[in-house]
């Protein structure tokens, strides 16, 4: 494994990060806890997870993959770096989700105690919130560092500009800014690199980059837009189901995929090994955040950490993979 600071942060994170979204879901407790250890064991000391997870989880449902993670931390708390995000809606009432002041002080409290920690070591909000104030927001979190519940603070899912008034607000106001921005990123979707990744590097925000195998589409795993659609993975369940076979289940994807896995071939590495491998390559990313249901499907995503990537290799799936940059094409 390697590590690499967050940021200008003086916090060191593994270049691998663990996404646990599917634990308490797809995944019970005791394979989640066989795929944690897999991953403590790999050199993994990155753990992002949420408080609506597990994935797909209605309202009242989710809490358990913090709950799952709180009781595997017993005894590691101090050896590893964890992740948690506020925002998304955990209940029914108006007031269950959002970046209010009133949601995310109740939401870190709540996460702290499924956790069963006193602080976490990043916070960020899970989504965007326009229908409240940044200033509102950014205060908000700006207290739940000053309160000693997160050592820093992070975006996710945020656009260029907003990240760019946020930085800028709490600058202004001697607040804690964002120290990291999560975003979705993989060699079939790349728009981030237009705006968001320049203005990371130059305002030195860290970049945890999520989706880096296209909800397992990168792993190869499937062959065509026309078979049927695969069971228990993200394109099946879940609410959010809809949302990734509208990003990635299309015919030009897959054609692209195809081209993709002829590169992988005759680089003699795994699929998952380049889409992983091809996302960490970027200067400004920090760490990408890859999950699984198996400790087995671990071991690619690890090995991609090492493969030495010639700049000319690179510069041809670039290439290859150009068009993702500017959005999805007309269907």
């Amino acid at each position: 494994m390697q590590y690499k600071k967050l940021g200008g942060t003086g916090l060191t994170v593994s270049r691998v990060c663990l996404g646990t979204m599917t634990f308490g879901g797809q995944c019970d407790e005791a394979s989640s806890r066989d795929i944690l250890d897999k991953a403590f064991e790999g050199g993994i000391t990155f753990f992002d997870t949420a408080d609506s997870y597990p994935f797909g989880s209605a309202p009242g449902v989710s809490g358990s993959t913090e709950q799952i993670m709180g009781r595997w931390l017993k005894g590691k708390r101090h050896q590893v770096v964890l992740t948690s995000k506020g925002g998304s809606r955990v209940g029914p009432a108006p007031w269950d989700a959002g970046g209010s002041r009133k949601h995310l002080l109740d939401a870190i409290d709540a996460s702290l105690r499924r956790l069963d920690t006193d602080y976490v070591d990043l916070y960020q909000l899970h989504h965007d919130d326009p229908s409240t104030p940044l200033e509102e927001i950014m205060e908000a979190l700006d207290t739940i560092v000053r309160s000693g519940k997160a050592r820093y603070v992070g975006a996710s899912n945020f656009l260029a500009y907003r990240l760019a008034l946020s930085l800028g607000k709490s600058e202004a106001r001697g607040w804690a800014r964002f120290a990291s921005v999560q975003p979705r990123y993989n060699l079939l979707f790349r728009q981030i690199e237009r705006e968001l990744l320049p203005l990371a590097a130059e305002e030195k925000v860290g970049v945890m980059v999520y989706n880096p195998l296209a909800g397992g589409l990168l792993t190869g795993k499937y062959a065509s837009s026309t078979e049927s659609l695969p069971e228990n993975t993200r394109f099946s369940i879940g609410s959010d189901k809809a949302n990734y076979r509208e990003r990635y289940w299309h015919e030009r994807e897959f054609a692209t995929l195809a081209a993709l896995r002829t590169e992988a071939a005759e680089a003699g590495l795994p699929l998952t090994s380049l889409a992983v491998a091809w996302v960490l390559a970027h200067p400004s990313v920090t760490t990408a955040i890859v999950g699984a249901s198996r400790p087995a499907q671990l071991a690619d995503s690890l090995s991609a950490v090492d493969f030495p990537f010639d700049p000319a290799f690179k510069a041809r799936l670039d290439e290859l993979t150009h068009e993702y940059r500017f959005g999805d094409a007309p269907r």
